[in-house]
Formats: C-alpha cells, sequence, structure tokens
C-alpha cells in the first residue's frame, strides 16, 4: 500500500451521521456557473437529506481532500419541471409590496414553511407563479473538494444540521454535562 493510500486509511470517511464540510462549483449544461462555494465552503449532516441525493450519493465515502466531478441528472437533482406547479392566482393574494415583474421571486409561508415562486406573467388580475424549485429539471454538473469530514455531535444529528462553531452553543437539550462555575 502507498504512503498515500496509508494516509487515505486513516482519515475519517463520508458516510452518514458526518459532518462535512464540502468546497464546490455547481454549474448547468451551458456551463453556467450556478453555485460557487470553493472558498468558503459548506458545512452539512450526510445522511439526512440535506444534499441533493446525487451529490450525497457521489461523496459517499469520500474522504478530506478528495476531488470528484459528477453529473446529477434532474431526478437525483431537484427533480423534473412538474407542470402542475405552474398555477394563476388573483393579484390580490400578492403582497402589496411584492415587485410584480416577470423573472423575479415572491414567497408565501405554507404549512412546511416557506415556499419561493417565480412569477412567470402578470396580468391585471392575476399573477402566473411557478412552484417549481428554480433547478428543477437542470442536469447539474459539480466540480467538489471535499473538506474536514468528523463525527456530528449528537445535538446536530438530532436537529439535523451542523451547529455553529462545530458543535451544540444551545444547551438547553444538549447532552453535554458543563462544568459549574463558581461564583
Amino acid at each position: 500500500m502507498s504512503e498515500a493510500e496509508n494516509r487515505q486509511a486513516d482519515q475519517p470517511r463520508v458516510e452518514k451521521n458526518k459532518a462535512v464540510r464540502v468546497f464546490h462549483l455547481m454549474r448547468d449544461d451551458d456551463q453556467q456557473v450556478l453555485a460557487d462555494t470553493r472558498v468558503d465552503g459548506f458545512e452539512y449532516i450526510h445522511g439526512h437529506g440535506n444534499l441533493i441525493p446525487g451529490l450525497e450519493a457521489a461523496l459517499e465515502g469520500q474522504v478530506e481532500g478528495d476531488e470528484i466531478e459528477v453529473t446529477v441528472e434532474p431526478e437525483q437533482a431537484y427533480g423534473l419541471h412538474d407542470p402542475e406547479g405552474v398555477v394563476e392566482v388573483p393579484r390580490e393574494r400578492i403582497s402589496a409590496g411584492a415587485d410584480l415583474v416577470p423573472g423575479n421571486m415572491v414567497e408565501a409561508h405554507g404549512p412546511e414553511g416557506r415556499i419561493e415562486m417565480l412569477i412567470l406573467e402578470v396580468g391585471d388580475e392575476t399573477v402566473k407563479l411557478d412552484l417549481n424549485h428554480p433547478l428543477a429539471g437542470f442536469r447539474l454538473h459539480f466540480t467538489a473538494r471535499v473538506g474536514l469530514v468528523r463525527d456530528a455531535h449528537p445535538d446536530e444529528i438530532k436537529h439535523g444540521r451542523v451547529h455553529p462553531g462545530g458543535h451544540h452553543l444551545m444547551t438547553s437539550d444538549s447532552s453535554i454535562d458543563l462544568p459549574e462555575q463558581d461564583a
């Protein structure tokens, strides 16, 4: 086994319940850059649906420093564009402060949280909106590098997200016992 293989064998691998930092460039079929986190990266908890399935699957088993190139089809990214997700709503249902211009986004709050919608057309009485994710139907091309891979804290796993500084700052439901302070 080579020295590089030995070093790689000792590193934690990207797998369920690992906190992972990823640096990536995401492009569409025309090579237009859609997202670029190559400088700061982002962290996520692997195996909890925090990434699109195709990218998460490609990162599985990787270690810090690994670089991958992967193309993710729409079905493993943000899904196919659903024509039933295009709706017309009365103008009065849109907030008075919304800038009603085709191409702009407006948001609503539904039972599962915030919903962003793309304005397609603005009529005198109705507004045509697309409720699909803006990248629905897109084939995505990623160049990604794996950063630090570590065990996620139990509270991060419980909450399904990485906490600031890599640890739990709110102790009300933390499983860590903090030492008592002298008064």
